[in-house]
């Protein structure tokens, strides 16, 4: 079938990208789904960094590829065994959350229950393909590489069926693209490898889509916060989400606040150093930002000897999503997560070269595509 999609051709040109324009909308073919495989309608899919960092090559990805990887959509054609069975069962008419790291169930990192990245999900993420290899997706007869298993920025994908989880109709497709990425992500680093005490505060340093859904999920879990961002805009967005301070990186380090868990989600070498810095006597750094594979920060080793300190790097916020978005889900029907406030602009997929701009220069929160 023929679908709309913005393909990425090559990396690295100059900003602004609204003039530059290194995403082009364009007509593509997509091929029926195969076994274990679902063809999917899509319906909302957000604007994340994980999108720039391709595209202003801080993450080597194959080219062109078709860029995009938190969504939400309709089943619209199920492809041989891809129904499944029991709680896991898909059929078309289904709402599915596209999640950017695929999960086999079976390989070492999956045992890990989330600590570690599937092993059959990432070989396919780093090599454009769906898991079970091959691509689905063409353009003018010439192969096009999948953005992590999902490729959203498109009306339709064909994904395996490892990369969604089936939510409830009462969720909303703005709702459900957020938990495929910012929440699990941001969520996760809290409940999943900060594990704060009970009452205990929680520090989140960057506040964009992953750190809002941080501060967001640690309020819900009853922990005061205290958002870190070097924009006063964003610093303003955290208290009247409920934050109880808010600071620039300078005016943490004066203040001599700190807390038991810290999240690091800006991506950025410098905003780690805060976070470490931060962290108190025995409590746990845990970074899930992903910055330049060149970038490096400079901490003390004996700060974290002395003080017992703890640091931790969470990949997708050690989700396993099967697993969690259920419970996210539950926390917004409870009205305890409001998932919609992530949300800073809703755009169309035209926009997508100014919405890189946006985020490049870290006014957005989340931008969501609607279809």
């Amino acid at each position: 079938m023929n679908i709309t999609g913005a393909v990425l051709d090559q990396v690295g040109r100059a900003r602004p990208f609204a003039g530059s324009l290194p995403l082009t909308v364009s007509e593509l073919e997509l091929d029926a789904p195969g076994p274990g495989e679902l063809l999917v309608q899509i319906e909302a899919a957000g604007v994340c960094h994980s999108d720039l960092s391709v595209v202003d090559a801080s993450r080597v990805r194959p080219m062109p590829m078709l860029l995009g990887h938190e969504a939400a959509g309709i089943i619209v054609a199920l492809g041989a065994g891809s129904g499944g069975g029991g709680r896991a069962k898909l059929a078309v008419g289904d709402r599915v959350v596209m999640t950017f790291l695929p999960r086999c169930g079976a390989c070492a990192g999956c045992a890990t229950g989330g600590r570690l990245p599937c092993e059959v999900g990432s070989a396919a993420n780093i090599a454009g393909t769906l898991v079970g290899g091959g691509r689905r997706l063409s353009r003018n007869g010439e192969p096009v590489n999948h953005h992590l298993g999902v490729s959203a920025f498109a009306t339709h994908a064909v994904v395996n069926r490892t990369s969604v989880v089936r939510v409830d109709p009462d969720v909303p497709a703005d709702v459900a693209a957020m938990l495929g990425c910012a929440v699990l992500t941001g969520g996760g680093a809290v409940l999943n490898a900060g594990h704060p005490g009970l009452g205990e505060t929680v520090i989140v340093v960057g506040l964009g889509g992953v750190g809002i859904a941080a501060l967001l999920t640690a309020i819900a879990a009853g922990h005061p916060v205290v958002g870190v961002d070097s924009i006063p805009e964003k610093l303003e967005r955290a208290i009247a989400l409920g934050a109880s301070e808010a600071f620039t990186p300078e005016e943490l380090a004066e203040s001599g606040v700190s807390a038991s868990v810290v999240v690091e989600a800006a991506g950025n070498a410098r905003a780690f150093e805060t976070a470490v810095n931060a962290t108190a006597p025995g409590g746990t750094t845990v970074t899930v930002g992903l910055p330049s594979p060149t970038a490096m920060a400079s901490i003390s080793p004996l700060g974290l000897v002395a003080q017992a300190r703890t640091i931790v790097g969470s990949y997708l916020g050690s989700a396993v999503p099967s697993r969690d978005i259920p419970r996210y889900v539950e926390l917004w029907r409870a009205g305890r997560l409001p998932v919609e406030a992530l949300i800073s602009s809703r755009i169309t997929i035209d926009r997508i070269n100014s919405a890189m701009d946006e985020l490049a220069d870290g006014r957005a929160i989340r931008q969501l595509i609607e279809f």
